[in-house]
């Protein structure tokens, strides 16, 4: 796949498991090009059923799968990769943890830690949030386009844009050069996730 940052679907952490499986097969028909699969409610065994669900569906597409903060759920369902955010395990250990050929992506959330990013065994950055999201209430920043282009300049690293993103700002956004964007509600609450994810991919260009 050219750029697997592209089409990011973050699941949605409040849906049962049936409606997740529908969720990200029909994401994945319609072009979606990475899945991170989120837990939020700290029951590791209920996130590895649900990332090894994920897995299922994921197999053979090509599409990697993303665990969100949790190294052991990770290593536990062999994931495509892992994506830590600043609280969570500092990514030089968790590089480590996963070895050399697994994804490994951090959330960054203000210039300081982009510069820091440099210097760490990271493939990409999640920067966030873009703008004002509703998942999303305790981010200290919004980067907006000005500063997603800022961003880009700032860093080598490929950048997947998260937070308020939907189909009104999509073409400003990629006119950055941004390399993906990452979507939870545009694909997880869609009624028809497939068309969702086709049309995403059509505003992308």
């Amino acid at each position: 796949m050219s750029n697997p940052y592209k089409l990011y679907l973050v699941t949605d952490d409040q849906q049962d498991l049936a409606t997740l499986e529908h969720v990200v097969e029909q994401g994945v028909a319609g072009g979606v090009t990475m899945v991170q699969v989120r837990e939020k409610h700290g029951d590791v065994r209920a996130f590895i059923e649900r990332a090894q669900r994920v897995k299922a569906i994921l197999s053979g597409t090509g599409v990697p799968l993303i665990i969100n903060d949790r190294v052991d759920v990770a290593l536990a369902v062999d994931a495509g990769g892992l994506h830590l955010g600043q609280s969570d395990m500092p990514a030089e250990i968790a590089r480590q943890l996963i070895g050399e050929d697994k994804i490994l992506g951090l959330s960054i959330e203000n210039e300081q830690q982009l510069k820091e990013a440099e210097h760490l065994p990271i493939d990409y950055i999640g920067l966030s949030a873009i703008f004002a999201t509703p998942t999303k209430t305790n981010t200290k920043k919004h980067w907006g386009v000005e500063g997603l282009k800022s961003a880009l300049e700032t860093t080598k690293l490929p950048i997947v844009g998260i937070g308020g993103i939907n189909e009104s700002n999509i073409p400003e956004l990629m006119a950055t050069g941004v390399h993906g964007l990452a979507l939870v509600s545009a694909i997880c609450q869609a009624d028809d996730p497939k068309a969702a994810a086709q049309h995403l991919l059509s505003l992308m260009g």
